[in-house]
């Protein structure tokens, strides 16, 4: 990316980046890592090689075993659908696969990646769900102008949501006369909406909060917040009486807008249940049972019998012609049939 990077510009969700430094692998603040899969191959970019592939909150970022340097970080931000279907791998052959069609920068690119261990649906089921609750959750990085987000007045909380403020009276500054609203401060966002209106309303991320300031205005001093390029760069004034009121607002979320660039909150809840263990974990030592093999009572009597007469086999008995074996065979004892000793196990 030509242009400088601040620590708190978030790139990892929103762009694709091919073969990225070591840097850009570590897990930015409110990153974490979901899943880690070997064995997978970049079907359309680098077919025949074998790689790993790393889901996060944010992104995948595949890597090549043989060389790292050959890699893809993409954000979920760009994917516009995955899909599975046959593909030819060097590694597999005809095999299904995982389509991933995203777009960035006015181009469209499409990933294919082939899971090289057989019968293994991971690669499938955790990306479409990752993904899912990346977009289930837009409202916590995503400015959002007039959305269901209010209803009989009250605010509707997103899962991980706590309010920490409830201000009536303040007045939205966007138009010539003003509306006058209800002004919500939480842990993840800023919620202004009218009171005549409940559809008319915004919604305001940390994440997308450029700068936060009291400004004059012709409506008197005015709470004014500047949001980032990504989201617009909208600049949004509200008045808040009295004086010492908006004085309250600006200092409380200043202070939780530096608090959050320092530990953000994606929104993206997601664990896997039952991840394999690896081939290393899977090993085990050898070692010797130490077990007493018992027969169960009916088959250790039949064969006893077979043997011994009351436990002691003094002599052997004369030979008969066994039909059922077509064989001659020792004289059974009393009660036992060759069906008998044939059912030992």
């Amino acid at each position: 990316m030509a242009q400088q990077e601040d620590e708190n510009y978030i790139w990892q969700d929103r762009e694709i980046r091919f073969d990225i430094p070591p840097a850009d692998f570590d897990l930015r603040r409110g990153e974490f890592e979901i899943d880690s899969i070997d064995s997978i191959e970049d079907t359309k970019g680098n077919n025949g090689e074998k790689g790993s592939l790393v889901i996060t909150n944010l992104r995948m970022i595949w890597s090549s075993m043989k060389n790292p340097r050959i890699n893809l970080s993409i954000g979920y931000n760009c994917i516009i659908s995955i899909t599975i279907h046959t593909a030819n791998s060097r590694l597999r052959g005809h095999t299904q696969a995982l389509y991933v069609l995203t777009k960035f920068n006015s181009s469209r690119f499409e990933f294919i990646f082939t899971n090289l261990v057989k019968n293994s649906p991971r690669l499938f089921t955790t990306v479409q769900a990752v993904h899912r609750a990346y977009e289930t959750s837009k409202l916590y990085r995503d400015l959002k102008l007039r959305g269901a987000i209010v209803r009989d007045k009250e605010l509707l909380l997103l899962p991980q949501e706590q309010v920490y403020t409830k201000t009536s009276g303040v007045w939205n500054l966007s138009s010539d006369q003003g509306n006058l609203g209800t002004f919500y401060i939480t842990n993840v966002r800023i919620v202004w909406f009218a009171n005549l209106a409940e559809n008319f309303n915004v919604s305001i991320p940390y994440l997308q909060i450029k700068s936060v300031r009291i400004r004059d205005s012709k409506f008197g001093p005015a709470f004014v917040i500047e949001t980032t390029p990504q989201s617009g760069g909208y600049v949004l004034g509200f008045r808040v009486d009295p004086p010492d009121k908006l004085q309250e607002v600006f200092k409380e979320v200043s202070s939780l807008h530096k608090l959050f660039s320092v530990n953000p909150i994606f929104g993206i809840e997601f664990t896997v249940e039952e991840k394999p263990l690896s081939l290393q974990d899977l090993k085990e030592k050898h070692k010797v049972d130490d077990i007493e093999i018992i027969g169960e009572d009916d088959t250790s009597d039949a064969f006893a019998a077979y043997y011994a007469d009351g436990g002691n086999k003094n002599s052997d008995r004369k030979p008969v012609f066994c039909p059922a074996l077509g064989l001659a065979v020792e004289k059974l004892r009393d009660g036992v049939t060759i069906e008998a000793l044939w059912s030992c196990t």
